[in-house]
Parts: structure tokens; sequence; C-alpha cells
């Protein structure tokens, strides 16, 4: 056995001991150095309505496959931390919808104790994903910093778990409902590596740029890929945030201004009548791009698996 593959077989034993349940197929490729993505639940459960939701989960698992890669959706199921989920579970989850408890690492414990279902933000997606070894996960638009959050320190916590779990988030940016300058602040002042690939522009979800500059930009799977490995091998302890434009119609690009106008306009109120920002966040996301979540995660689940399968050659080739 390889040193790769007896490092793999641990993770996976002492995974399993701390009640942390994989699917055959996620279990099998792990354990034979095969390429995994991981993919988050919060999306399907509060990001879509059923069966749309469904479709494109299904859409995405299959787009990896065809890559090359395993998907591990993750998720809680009944109080069970899953990495990867069964047909079954997949369906059940959609269904359930918002009844599932929207769940970052601070509610992790919670949830699993009370036995409920709990679909998983970016924050505890990225901490399961990396018990396991699982070191690409790919998602929408990631959470950031709210606006007016200089005053009400309301900061997502995927920027923190970004700091402090070694794990690449292929993503569409941030969700263009939130302060983009301050989040990229924040993300620097955790040590997280943010490039954009094929872009001068940071993207802001489901427009391409949100008018802040991309702090690098990377042109090609390899070097992507090669980000990844000295993130590994330099054993970072900070994740790594690659933001992948989507290519929208021209027309979806031009209205940008007014999408940032307009979720600015709904933020605003919601802190005027005392409502929280997450919900003003719930409201504007829907009213702002309903439908467009689909789109905007299937460009990043095909580079996702492609650069997870180059950097897991490089790591075993490394290795031998």
């Amino acid at each position: 056995m390889s040193d790769l593959t007896a490092a793999a077989a641990a993770r996976v034993v002492a995974a399993e001991a701390a009640g942390i349940t994989l699917s055959a197929e996620v279990r099998s490729a792990l354990l034979a150095g095969r390429p995994v993505v991981a993919l988050e639940s919060t999306i399907i459960c509060h990001g879509m309505p059923y069966p749309q939701n469904l479709r494109a989960a299904e859409g995405v698992e299959d787009i990896i496959r065809k890559e090359g890669a395993v998907p591990a959706t993750i998720a809680i199921i009944d109080g069970q931390p899953c990495i990867g989920l069964t047909t079954s579970q997949l369906q059940q989850l959609a269904r359930d919808g918002h009844a599932a408890v929207k769940t970052a690492r601070r509610d992790m414990a919670l949830v699993v104790s009370r036995g409920l279902t709990g679909a998983t933000t970016v924050s505890a997606t990225m901490l399961l994903a990396h018990k396991v070894g699982i070191s690409v996960f790919v998602t929408g638009g990631i959470g950031g910093v709210h606006r007016g959050g200089e005053s009400t320190m309301d900061i997502s916590s995927d920027l923190t778990e970004l700091g402090r779990t070694p794990v690449a988030v292929v993503c569409a940016g941030v969700k263009s409902v939130l302060d983009i300058p301050r989040t990229l602040e924040y993300l620097e002042t955790q040590g997280v590596t943010v490039v954009v690939y094929g872009s001068k522009d940071f993207p802001a979800f489901f427009t391409t740029t949100s008018g802040c500059p991309a702090p690098a930009t990377l042109s090609d799977p390899a070097s992507c890929a090669a980000l990844i490995d000295a993130n590994h091998r330099l054993q970072l302890s900070s994740g790594l945030a690659i933001a992948v434009p989507r290519q929208p119609p021209l027309a979806a690009q031009q209205r940008h201004g007014d999408c940032s106008a307009g979720t600015g306009t709904a933020g605003s109120k919601s802190s005027a009548s005392g409502g929280s920002n997450a919900a003003g966040t719930q409201r504007s996301r829907c009213a702002g791009h309903q439908g467009s979540t689909d789109h905007t995660i299937r460009p990043q689940a095909n580079k996702g698996a492609h650069w997870r399968g180059v950097t897991r050659c490089k790591h075993s080739s490394s290795e031998e």
C-alpha cells in the first residue's frame, strides 16, 4: 500500500469512527485515489424550488462524472453527516426544501444531536470534505460581508472557514447582494488566496463582473491545478477561492448595475424594518436571480472536476 493510499484509508476510518457516512461510490474512489469533488446541499434546499433543484443537483453530478471525477454531495440526513448521497437521499433532500435546516459549521453539532436533516453551507461542506481528504469543492456564490457589515459585524462563516480549512472552493464569486470589496479585504485578512479563472474582473455570482479587479488571474486548468497542489505541498491551513465567471447573455451583464442597486435597496429596507441581513439576503437572492443558480454552478462543476483530476495526478506522481 502506498503512503497516499494509507493516508486516504486512515482519513476514511477516522471519519467513519466519528459517525460520518460515506456513500459506496465516494468511499471506493477515495480509497483508490480517484478524484472526488464535493458539492454543498444548501443550494438544493434553499436555492431553488422543487423539482428544479433536483434536476440541477442530478445534472451537476452527471457533469462531474463525465469529467472523470466522482461527485460527493454533502448533507446531514436524520442526524447523520453524509458524504455522497444515494439517489433516494438526494430526492428526499430536494423535496424537503426549506424544511431542511440551513447548516453552517456552528449548527452541525445541534443538527446532529437532534437527529435533524441539514443542508450544508459552504463552511460545513468544506469542513466535512476536508475530514475525508476531498480537496476541491464546487458551489455557486460564496457568502461574504453583508452591506453595513462594518457596523453589524454580519460576516458569513464561509470566509472564516476559507481561512482555516485547506479546501479549494471553485465558485462564481461572491453573491451580488453582499459588500464585495469588503469581502475581498476580509479574505485577504484571513490569508485566503483568491484567483479568477480567465478574467481580470472578479465575478458577482450571476454576473461576470463586480466592479472589483481580480486579485490574480489564472488562464488554464494546469495553472489552477498547480495552485491547488502548491497549497497542499506547503501544508497551508487556509483554503483557496477560485472564481469562475459564468457566461450569461450580454443583457444580463448590462443589468448588473440595476441588480446591485436593487439588492442594496432590499438590504436597506430589511435593516430599516428590523429584519436580519440573512433574511434580507434570501429575499434579494430570490428576487434578483431566481432560476439562475443552475446555469451558474454548471461551469464551476466542469472546471472543478477537471482541476481535481489534474491535481490528483500531480499528487500521485509526487508520491511515487
